[in-house]
């Protein structure tokens, strides 16, 4: 019988004991991703920039849990990391969560006349957007010389969109690009990858209760509200990575991106 004849009866069974590498992994969404992880029977690899936060409590569980800082435009940053969690949990590698990057708001022109500035546009595409891509095609070259299970399944690779990738306020043209960008490429890399049985897939949430929108002024804050169809809340963020579980099980999902706003529409 198949793995997914058996699905429904052993959804852990693309999780249990298998290595996850989470970009943004010591706060917010990612975070949020790693405890959800862990909880499934996971190895995780957190890369961060952050030094290593010492009240982060994932971090007790050392024997499942790997914290590396790398910035993810680096690329020999980023071999480090993942040198590292296969040192420490094996070539077992289930998948990437790609949840690192950063965020501005910058007008085009402001009302004085004054442009945006470059350096800032190009930093956050960095991040955002280059740093997704290359995590992932470094994730991915390692996770092909694993051996697929019976169905020929080798991982998946899950990005972190935002519906600013299609529903961009003012002042969010750094982001939206850099979120459209990687909405973009989630297609193409998915059928680059689809020979060697890796899955690619985006998550677009909407606003979320993470330490980003912390920043935002409470007016801010309410005006986003004021636009989600139901329920008129910020999103928590156990329920997106409780999404991005359920992609890395189901794998029959690929090559898409899914919104998950309260029918929110910016």
């Amino acid at each position: 019988m198949t793995r997914s004849q058996h699905f429904f009866h052993f959804p852990d069974m693309l999780i249990n004991d298998r290595t996850f590498f989470v970009t943004g992994g010591a706060s917010g969404l990612g975070l949020a991703v790693v405890e959800e992880l862990l909880q499934h029977g996971a190895n995780v690899v957190i890369i961060d920039l952050k030094e290593k936060p010492l009240d982060l409590k994932v971090l007790t569980n050392t024997n499942r849990v790997l914290y590396v800082i790398a910035d993810v435009t680096s690329e020999e940053g980023i071999k480090e990391a993942i040198k590292a969690g296969v040192n420490k949990f094996g070539n077992t590698i289930g998948g990437l969560v790609n949840s690192g990057g950063i965020g501005s708001v910058d007008m085009t022109v402001a009302s004085n006349g004054k442009p945006a500035d470059l350096e800032t546009f190009k930093s956050v595409v960095d991040v955002n957007l280059v740093g997704t891509f290359n995590v992932s095609r470094l994730v991915a070259s390692e996770m092909i010389r694993q051996m697929p299970d019976e169905d020929g399944e080798r991982g998946v690779i899950i990005h972190l969109s935002s519906i600013a990738s299609e529903d961009g306020e003012m002042g969010q043209a750094a982001y939206s690009a850099s979120k459209g960008g990687i909405t973009g490429m989630t297609l193409p890399m998915a059928r680059d990858l689809a020979r060697f049985g890796i899955r690619v897939l985006s998550v677009a949430p909407g606003a979320c209760e993470t330490p980003m929108a912390s920043r935002l002024p409470e007016k801010a804050v309410q005006f986003i509200i004021r636009k989600i169809g139901f329920p008129k809340r910020l999103g928590k963020p156990k329920e997106v990575a409780s999404l991005i579980i359920h992609m890395i099980q189901n794998s029959y999902m690929n090559a898409t991106q899914v919104r998950i706003d309260g029918g929110a529409r910016l």
